[in-house]
């Protein structure tokens, strides 16, 4: 089962990359499909959608945020078919600890926008970062390290999006938001862009192949 925003989510991101990164992604839709559909459990089914990955070398640019996709489809469509504790058995912890190194911080912005849509409120950055990671929280300082980038550069959510670009070609390269720091903040700029925002967001981007896909599954997962 695919819940209906994972799937917009996904033809969006496809369909992005396809204007983006010189390969018809689109024609991967339907194989994405059957991978997010499986009835095998979760690690089946990483299995299954990195075969799509090591099939098309050229989508690999997107191969850890579709993992992303995969666990927040996980949580939010199949999850509901197990038991009600799932998330708190042994089974998923093994599964946690074999899938450490997956994955990006997209999933913590996604499971954000669940909790907006949740609790109808508007997604905003300020609101992500302090009430969602709780990043002024003692406790929670291994956020703050991580968000630092986006914390000291809060105000670019109002600036131009090459003023981002510049910004986040400076990062350093082992910055864990080095790639997301721009498309996050782009979405979070406007988060029901018009289409001449979108072509700005495209135009200034770092990595148009990642940043736009990326860009467009926030824009149509929210």
């Amino acid at each position: 089962m695919i819940a209906p925003k994972v799937q917009s989510a996904i033809d969006a991101a496809l369909k992005a990359f396809k204007q983006h990164g010189g390969f018809d992604a689109t024609t991967l839709s339907g194989e994405f499909a059957t991978v997010f559909s499986s009835d095998k459990d979760f690690l089946g089914k990483v299995e299954l959608l990195d075969g799509v990955f090591d099939d098309n070398a050229q989508l690999e640019p997107l191969r850890e945020v579709f993992f992303d996709l995969l666990l927040i489809n996980f949580f939010s469509a199949d999850v509901k078919k197990l038991e009600e504790d799932y998330l708190d058995s042994p089974e998923w912890a093994k599964i946690e600890d074999e899938t450490l190194d997956r994955g990006t911080e997209l999933l913590n912005v996604l499971l954000y926008l669940n909790e907006c849509a949740d609790e109808d409120i508007e997604p905003g950055l300020e609101d992500y970062l302090k009430e969602f990671l709780l990043v002024d929280e003692d406790e929670f300082q291994d956020e703050h390290r991580i968000y630092e980038p986006i914390i000291a550069n809060q105000i670019l959510v109002e600036a131009p999006f090459d003023e981002i670009k510049k910004v986040a070609e400076k990062l350093p390269a082992d910055s864990e938001l080095k790639e997301l720091f721009y498309p996050v903040l782009a979405f979070f700029q406007d988060i029901e862009p018009s289409d001449s925002v979108r072509e700005a967001v495209a135009k200034s981007a770092v990595d148009a192949e990642f940043d736009v896909p990326v860009y467009e599954i926030l824009i149509n997962f929210k």
